[in-house]
């Protein structure tokens, strides 16, 4: 196999297969390397509304609507006392393309990304573990790799995409990751089977049930009668009286909701306990010469609405556009994809700003649309992940009950030593 390609892509996840399906569909040599065999299990199952755009570009609604994945037409919030929000339907607001969108088993959608990706083009190699990045002085050109058979391989490319996940393999080394200031929740999850579903199109909706101290489950009904089910909240909170066994805290936050007590009453635990903390983090940069950062390695943000498959599919294909160019012009200066950053970090900062107020002890939707009923629509288009907007004035009026924390200065590539010292010295 030959060692140099056009571009080279760390992991087989939605956003690394995003981009390498639309990048080999260009004729461009492109070789994606993926530490795990697939299928693997991942968590991230719920698809916003907005994901349909990528999924379009990579020519899969057709095998979606085929699919086994249960259809999502909704999502409703759940008070601590049991009491449910009349579902929010996507059709009240978008076309039926658009309104109707699915829960998925990762361990199938991610091999349907993979396969797409493959028989676009691409070259996808697993259990192949990407060590280190190459450099000729600040340019990345490529990684060295180890294979399962021990060999050690070095892989070159003018370009390299970092699409590793909340692992964020480049941002780690090049010590570029920052935690979000106040986003450090714990969630604890697990699977039931045989759990309660409500019925006709409202069975396959999202649930977001509270806990006190602004915790949450989400219930998230998938196919052959599996539900993925987990709860979000502060360490010191699920962590009280000294517990520290997932189990145990899990088991003790579902008599925190009534629903949710109600709802997996019927079904049966099956699986592990999975258990993470510190979810949000960012990276300073999206990039240097030579590389590129995609989906979760770039930002990962807290799951309430769900943001992380269309944040990684929507990056996928935006970084798949921004390569294309680079290797059209040959040209792949950090500057060429100051557009790509600043692009991604407006629409995170938009669904971040949403996240913050979810949190706020001071916030609610409900007094907020009170207040403001014709901000009802731009709310369900950024949770519906058409963060691309300009929601001045909801941010505006949300300052109003809770912080609306500033933009983090992050996002832009990092340009070489000489451009940086030119810039300083005002030139």
């Amino acid at each position: 196999m030959s060692t140099r390609w056009d571009t080279i892509i760390i992991g087989a996840g939605p956003a690394g297969t995003a981009a390498a399906a639309l990048l080999a569909e260009r004729g461009h040599r492109v070789l994606v390397l993926e530490r795990e065999k697939f299928p693997r299990y991942h968590i991230g199952e719920s698809l916003l509304p907005f994901t349909y755009q990528p999924l379009q570009r990579l020519g899969l609604i057709d095998k979606m609507r085929q699919s086994a994945f249960v259809k999502k037409y909704s999502v409703q919030f759940v008070a601590a006392s049991g009491k449910a929000s009349q579902p929010f339907y996507f059709f009240t607001r978008y076309s039926p393309d658009v309104a109707q969108t699915w829960q998925v088993l990762r361990s199938e959608f991610d091999q349907m990304l993979v396969d797409n990706a493959k028989g676009r083009g691409a070259t996808v190699l697993e259990q192949v573990t990407v060590t280190n990045l190459l450099k000729d002085s600040e340019r990345v050109t490529g990684v060295r790799a180890q294979h399962a058979d021990g060999r050690m391989v070095e892989y070159l490319a003018p370009i390299t995409l970092d699409c590793t996940g909340k692992d964020s393999f480049a941002a780690v080394r090049n010590n570029w990751r920052v935690r979000d200031p106040k986003l450090n929740k714990v969630a604890v999850w697990t699977y039931y089977k045989g759990a309660m579903r409500d019925e006709g199109i409202d069975a396959g909706a999202t649930t977001v049930a509270f806990v006190p101290d602004k915790g949450w489950f989400w219930y998230i009904p998938q196919h052959n009668d599996m539900t993925s089910v987990g709860v979000v909240a502060e360490g010191k909170y699920l962590t009280r009286d000294g517990i520290r066994d997932p189990g145990e805290m899990f088991r003790r936050e579902i008599d925190q909701n009534l629903w949710i007590k109600e709802h997996l009453a019927p079904g049966w635990q099956i699986g592990p306990y999975y258990i993470t903390n510190e979810f949000s983090f960012h990276s300073k940069y999206c990039g240097c010469e030579g590389l590129l950062l995609v989906g979760d390695a770039l930002c990962f943000l807290d799951p309430v609405f769900s943001s992380g498959l269309m944040l990684a599919l929507k990056s996928g294909v935006m970084a798949a556009d921004a390569v294309h160019e680079a290797l059209e012009a040959h040209d792949f200066s950090p500057g060429r994809f100051a557009e790509y950053g600043r692009a991604l970090r407006h629409g995170i900062e938009n669904m971040r700003k949403l996240v913050y107020a979810f949190y706020d002890p001071n916030f609610s939707f409900r007094e907020l649309t009170d207040k403001y009923p014709d901000l009802a629509g731009d709310i369900t288009d950024c949770l519906s992940g058409d963060v691309d907007k300009d929601f001045t004035h909801l941010f505006r009026a949300i300052a109003e009950f809770a912080e609306v924390p500033e933009a983090l200065p992050y996002g832009r590539p990092l340009e070489s030593a000489a451009t940086r010292e030119s810039i300083a010295m005002g030139r």
